[in-house]
């Protein structure tokens, strides 16, 4: 039996079945959703045989990792939050955070480590900050209904 959600405009939208049928899809939406963080971790290889400065690569890449995930925690916890100042509060949390964060961890490569490393990590950052805003474009939809499900 499907379930349905509620649109605005009172007409019914089935949501796809859970259970081992839906496994594949859910698997291709998370591995779509997730495609910056798995190119940054598959990248690894190249950049160090490319010679390129890799305590900048790393810096980023954990960085870009380490944020990723936590504003996936904050951005459900915010989605879950019966409170609308607190699920605002979340949500501004989770996105001005993660600038801040990740463009400190760009100034620490640059002024700790080196130019070349600076360069490296902010290339990586906004590698990854692309690759994520255009599967966020094409998933809208998948990720949203997704964070909104009760679990």
């Amino acid at each position: 039996m499907l379930a349905h959600a509620t649109r605005s405009d009172d007409r019914s939208t089935p949501l796809p079945p859970k259970g081992p049928a839906s496994d594949g899809g859910a698997a291709a939406v998370a591995f779509i959703r997730y495609l910056d963080v798995v190119l940054v971790i598959a990248s690894t290889p190249f950049v160090i045989l490319a010679g390129a400065p890799v305590a900048g690569f790393a810096l980023a890449a954990v960085a870009w990792i380490a944020t990723r995930f936590g504003v996936g925690v904050l951005e459900s916890r915010a989605w879950g939050a019966r409170n609308a100042n607190v699920r605002t509060a979340l949500h501004l949390a989770s996105i001005l955070g993660r600038v801040w964060l990740v463009a400190l961890v760009v100034l620490l490569a640059r002024f700790a480590i080196g130019t070349a490393d600076g360069i490296t990590a902010a290339v990586v950052v906004l590698a990854a900050y692309t690759v994520e805003l255009v599967t966020k474009l094409l998933l809208r939809g998948q990720i949203t209904a997704t964070l909104r499900r009760p679990s």
